[in-house]
């Protein structure tokens, strides 16, 4: 079957077709067969003896049931005996292939190099302080400091100007800046006039006043409550709490006054955050709220979704100094403060155009 399907197959006859097999093998040898049959041995059939498929045989004969312990002593001995192997030779460096060597490119004379013009005489002998101002007015910034590219288009210049372009690498001085005069607000004056509704007092600023106690800024939450005439209130870096920031939110439901409120780097969390701005939009009289940099870096999604529900309620905030985090509240705010930017605007010129 195997030859007519092969004969099929190639369109041609088996040329083996007539071999007598079984005539083959009798003309064999022994070792002949024996070398036969380990060709033809399949190592990966599961049907044929382990002892089959391997390649090693050995003519020894069984010297007696399997003992574990016997073939580790003799394994332990035959190492022992056997010759140590020969140590790894040092390494020697060797470099095998074709060596790389750049290519060595001539350079081709131009007859531009020996074309003499005009302008190079005037070069040579030119200084650096002409040369520094020659590239300033081509362009050159990139070799020139802030300090070199000014003075090219300064007139009279002093004798002891900037010159050359050793100059590049020096740093302009630096001018002092003075430090902020501290913060010397009387506290106990200022919470006085609080209390007293005083008309002059506009304006109060106790930022960076870290020795006030979280029970006096407590009050001065209290008596924002029953003031008429208080516009700005900062508070900004006091180490306030949600206990003062919570005493803000009752007094700013009731104030009708106050525009501009900055409770800046203190430790008010995110739900206190959210009571302050519920209790902005009761009067909706405050334009500007500043509470960034709180303690608690990270407000989190259901404060910040929150925030966004609350000043979308809000017609009057045009500035909220808030990080959030999250994309869509971030977004969605700036629309919200751009919508009441828009009404401000639109009301200032209906205004003026009453008049």
């Amino acid at each position: 079957m195997a030859s007519v399907a092969t004969a099929k197959l190639f369109g041609k006859k088996d040329p083996y077709e007539d071999v007598d097999v079984e005539k083959l093998l009798e003309q064999l040898t022994a070792e002949e067969l024996e070398q036969l049959g380990e060709e033809l041995i399949d190592p990966d059939d599961p049907d044929i003896p382990p002892s089959e498929r391997c390649r090693y045989k050995t003519e020894k004969a069984p010297e007696g049931p399997y003992n574990r312990q016997h073939l580790l002593d003799f394994l332990e001995k035959s190492a022992l005996e056997e010759k140590d192997w020969e140590e790894a030779r040092p390494y020697v460096k060797e470099t095998r292939g074709k060596v790389y060597q750049a290519k060595v490119t001539q350079k081709v004379a131009s007859p531009e190099d020996d074309i003499q013009t005009e302008w190079d005489e005037a070069l040579i002998n030119a200084t650096e302080e002409e040369l520094v101002d020659l590239a300033a007015i081509l362009g050159f910034t990139g070799i020139l400091n802030q300090e070199q590219y000014h003075e090219a288009f300064v007139e009279n210049r002093p004798g002891d100007s900037i010159g050359g372009f050793t100059g590049v690498a020096k740093a302009s001085p630096l001018k002092p800046v003075p430090d902020e005069p501290p913060n010397d607000t009387n506290v106990d004056t200022v919470l006085e006039q609080i209390q007293n509704n005083d008309p002059s007092l506009k304006e109060i600023n106790l930022n960076n006043l870290k020795n006030i106690s979280i029970e006096r800024l407590v009050l001065f939450g209290e008596a924002l409550r029953t003031n008429t005439n208080l516009e700005t209130f900062c508070l900004a870096n006091t180490r306030a709490s949600d206990k003062v920031a919570r005493a803000f939110a009752e007094s700013i439901r009731e104030n009708n006054t106050l525009k501009s409120l900055n409770l800046e780097s203190n430790f008010i969390s995110g739900e206190a955050i959210c009571e302050l701005l519920e209790a902005i939009n009761v009067n909706q009289k405050i334009t500007e709220f500043r509470i960034a940099n709180q303690r608690p870096q990270t407000l989190g999604v259901k404060a910040e979704q929150r925030i966004q529900s609350l000043l979308q309620d809000n017609t009057t905030m045009v500035n909220l100094g808030v990080f959030l985090d999250t994309a869509n509240a971030r977004v969605k705010v700036q629309e919200y403060l751009q919508r009441n930017k828009d009404l401000h605007r639109q009301e200032r010129v209906g205004n003026q155009r009453g008049k």
